[in-house]
């Protein structure tokens, strides 16, 4: 057993997460957690190199180190808390901070022939300086070698997920519901079978933006302003016509494609005199509450319609497969509650059930990636990523 602490931050860039856990072949067990927010003049920084826009080489690099200095903090400051030291800890795990996710060159650029140009994720927060501030060694780009191997670099976790929440008898779903909503088929264990998984769609990104928009809040509290709304029926039908949403596994998304402009696009062809985006009513009669439920209406959907179709229902014993929620959209009370009657055959709860907070399970697997480096285990499900091979993932950067 070590101890090994995971670093994350998600498409949300709600906070960074660090989690220590301790790990063995079998299990991951989380010890403590620490969690800070990014400073707003690096959240401002980091929005902007979501998008092309000028300055981008110096804003990039200089954000590398910040999100690095940020990273580092964290976990100085979980150890302090937890009476550890540095060399308590065999590793860090570190996700980095995503900006950019094009796995499938979907990309234009001024520089290159269309032809030319290739698939590519790029997370930033410099493991040197991780590395150097908290004198522990440091495990980091986990993604890219996936790439290197024709994948999508993304989803990673279900390697993680089948390594330690796969069940002995039943099947199972791992949900994270984070700024994107992602999932992970875990089949019986005596099966032996790779895991499955990919990115669903918008888990709580359209639905933050969409109440920052119109009432100044991070996100949507127990998602009691949804509530307070009613879906319309046929704007959810439209969204979900989305193509996007009929591709066929493997496939991962981000931010680049699920944002407001792709939710403001969509309101401005079904309602061609809609205000949304600056008045106070989203149509003639559509509320800006109407349209945040129709938005937690869409995470939901998505969400049940693809388990309905890849989890099967029952065992061979006739048991009920079980999804498991993790992530933000796990605390989310009306959210759950629209997934809990949309898979009424399924059980449904959040990763409690499974001994770990929904807010670790992320962090969690980037401390189990750091082991998987140190241990020769590969990291990545060429089943869910598209890789031609699976691998080891991550590059080791030494501490000072």
């Amino acid at each position: 057993m070590a101890k090994y602490i995971g670093l994350m931050s998600g498409t949300s860039m709600d906070g960074v997460d660090a989690v220590l856990c301790d790990i063995t072949q079998t299990s991951c067990t989380t010890l403590a957690a620490h969690s800070t927010p990014y400073s707003k003049e690096l959240l401002s920084a980091l929005n902007a190199l979501c998008t092309e826009g000028p300055d981008e080489l110096n804003s990039l690099a200089i954000a590398d180190r910040l999100v690095a200095e940020t990273f580092a903090r964290v976990i100085l400051e979980l150890l302090e808390r937890n009476g550890l030291t540095a060399s308590d800890i065999r590793a860090i795990g570190s996700h980095g901070q995503t900006v950019r996710h094009h796995p499938n060159a979907d990309v234009l650029s001024a520089h290159f022939a269309k032809s030319s140009v290739r698939g590519f994720t790029c997370q930033i927060g410099d493991p040197n300086t991780i590395a150097t501030l908290t004198g522990i060694d440091v495990i980091a780009d986990f993604r890219r070698k996936d790439i290197a191997l024709g994948g999508q670099g993304a989803p990673l976790v279900p390697a993680f997920h089948n390594a330690i929440f796969a069940s002995s008898k039943t099947y199972r779903a791992l949900v994270n519901i984070g700024g994107i909503a992602n999932v992970s088929l875990l089949s019986p264990q005596h099966e032996g079978l790779a895991p499955r998984g990919f990115d669903i769609g918008p888990g709580n990104r359209l639905m933050d933006q969409w109440i920052s928009l119109h009432l100044n809040e991070s996100f949507d509290r127990d998602g009691a302003w949804a509530a307070s709304g009613s879906p319309h029926s046929g704007l959810l039908q439209q969204l979900l016509l989305d193509d996007y949403f009929q591709l066929p596994a493997p496939k991962s998304t981000g931010r680049e494609y699920f944002n407001i402009d792709w939710l403001s696009n969509t309101l401005a062809d079904y309602f061609p005199s809609s205000t949304a985006l600056d008045g106070e009513e989203a149509s003639n009669n559509l509320a800006p509450k109407d349209v945040q439920a129709t938005l937690l209406a869409l995470t939901g959907e998505t969400i049940a319609r693809d388990i309905k179709t890849y989890l099967p229902r029952v065992n061979k014993c006739g048991e009920a497969s079980e999804v498991i929620i993790c992530g933000g959209g796990a605390f989310n009370k009306a959210l759950l509650a629209y997934l809990v009657d949309a898979l009424d055959n399924y059980k449904v709860s959040d990763s409690f059930t499974l001994g770990m907070h929904p807010q670790h399970v992320e962090g969690a697997a980037f401390a189990w990636f750091a082991h998987a480096y140190v241990n020769d285990i590969p990291g990545n499900v060429p089943e869910v990523t598209g890789a031609s091979k699976a691998t080891v993932l991550g590059a080791l950067f030494k501490k000072a």
